[in-house]
């Protein structure tokens, strides 16, 4: 069985290419802290090279930043290729099935994309709108 399940924040903004057939491929370098903390108190990080595949990169793109939190589920595969100088070189990457996006590109829980202006009120004007409570009238 070949699954690994990560949750971890982008190192940089995702990268979005197409193959040749026009399949999008997003790729982005996810930090993964340690569940342990090492002789000096700090957690250390993996820093793990994730690739996802057609719709999800396009999202993924779209609505991923650096320092955003995300989930991965997805399986490990090793490459290899011949560098210029003919050693042989090897990469292991994440290809991820699932992502979840746990903060957006706006860095909140909502589901605009920053390069499009939310449609709507301004914050000002609807907090603006909010009535004050007197303490006395709270359930709890």
């Amino acid at each position: 069985m070949n699954k690994v399940i990560l949750v971890g924040n982008l190192t940089k903004d995702p990268e979005l290419t197409t193959t040749n057939s026009g399949v999008s491929l997003c790729k982005f370098t996810l930090a993964v802290q340690r569940r342990f903390a090492g002789s000096d108190g700090e957690r250390e990080a993996d820093f793990l090279p994730i690739i996802v595949w057609r719709g999800q990169a396009d999202n993924c793109y779209k609505y991923l930043k650096k320092g955003s939190k995300c989930s991965i589920s997805g399986s490990i595969q090793t490459r290899s290729y011949d560098a210029p100088d003919g050693t042989r070189r090897y990469i292991t990457e994440i290809v991820a099935d699932e992502v979840e996006f746990i903060t957006t590109k706006n860095g909140g829980d909502d589901e605009t994309p920053a390069n499009e202006k939310p449609v709507g009120e301004k914050k000002e004007d609807v907090v603006a709108k909010f009535e004050p409570i007197d303490d006395d009238n709270l359930p709890f």
